[in-house]
């Protein structure tokens, strides 16, 4: 069972699950994501991961004997002003999902963590030993969510994959949030529409002063999950998802640019509060546990998801 199957990159392992031979159910309750991007072959339950006997049902009647949990609200802005619905939704829906997948005799949990668990740590690139200082209500709730399916006395083993940032399309599969805060995406827009995109800070102490993220491709991201899945329990623990390696704002413009052959057109406005100047990961473990190394590089995302843009003007079609 993947949660939050309908969402933009659980969409995207359910696809990537069922290439690879495994039987596929998407429980989501469609509030952000869309019915029309999960695959044909895969089953879709509409249900929320509260619902806790809903959800141990389902489990039971599929005989599903692993998840991947997905199913979360992911805006940092939107969590800062909505502190108890993050609360409610990332860290009670974690506790529910655990309850009943102990009840239903799941033995394997993948699970959609994040770098924001981190906060704004003091050494680059940031690697698992990293102290838990989130800066955020995101961030602390889904820290709070890895700490409930860590529970010592938990029947079943737990990968938590701490994602950084995730971007591009696979196939059918694409980046459609209503609205969009991701900057691949925007940038994008900004290039097919002759928009102006908003850079905020350009004097940070990077290479070219605008801040520095590592953007892993969501196909990565997705096998990353399939190689957790066939290698648990001895992958558990938490692993950082990303490239080892930063672009700048500038760069991803730069590369937004290339694919198009499009300008984009910018403008500075002031930094936005908590916004550390760079972000990379250290991947070394999931390298050891997982098999796992990135394949995609940025361009490589941009053009996909440039791609998936034109064949898809208006985003899905619910």
């Amino acid at each position: 069972m993947v949660t939050g199957g309908a969402g933009y990159i659980g969409s995207v392992i359910g696809v990537r699950l069922l290439e690879a031979g495994h039987q596929v159910t998407a429980y989501d309750d469609l509030s952000r994501g869309h019915r029309a991007a999960v695959a044909p072959d895969a089953d879709l339950v509409v249900g929320d991961v509260r619902d806790t006997g809903r959800l141990t049902a389902e489990l039971r009647e599929r005989g599903c004997t692993a998840i991947v949990h997905m199913a979360a609200l992911a805006e940092v802005g939107e969590s800062v002003v909505r502190p108890d619905l993050y609360r409610d939704v990332n860290t009670a829906g974690t506790e529910s999902l655990a309850r009943a997948a102990a009840a239903a005799g799941v033995e394997r949990i993948v699970f959609s963590s994040t770098a924001a668990v981190y906060g704004q740590p003091d050494e680059m690139p940031i690697t698992e030993g990293a102290a838990a200082a989130p800066t955020n209500p995101y961030g602390h709730t889904k820290l709070a969510a890895e700490l409930v399916l860590f529970a010592p006395d938990a029947p079943f083993s737990v990968a938590a994959l701490r994602y950084f940032n995730a971007c591009g399309a696979y196939g059918a599969c694409g980046e459609d949030h209503r609205p969009e805060t991701h900057l691949l995406p925007l940038a994008l827009r900004a290039a097919r529409d002759g928009s102006t995109l908003a850079v905020f800070g350009d004097d940070y102490p990077t290479p070219d002063g605008t801040c520095v993220r590592d953007y892993v491709h969501v196909a990565d991201l997705a096998d990353a999950h399939i190689s957790a899945l066939e290698r648990l329990p001895g992958c558990a623990g938490a692993c950082n998802l990303g490239t080892a390696h930063g672009h700048s704002v500038t760069e991803v413009l730069d590369a937004v640019q290339t694919v198009t052959g499009r300008p984009v057109a910018r403008r500075a406005e002031a930094r936005r509060a908590g916004d550390p100047p760079a972000l990379v990961a250290d991947n070394r473990r999931a390298a050891t546990l997982l098999g796992w190394r990135p394949r995609h590089g940025l361009l490589d995302a941009a053009r996909d998801a440039w791609d998936w843009m034109q064949a898809h003007p208006g985003g899905y079609e619910d």
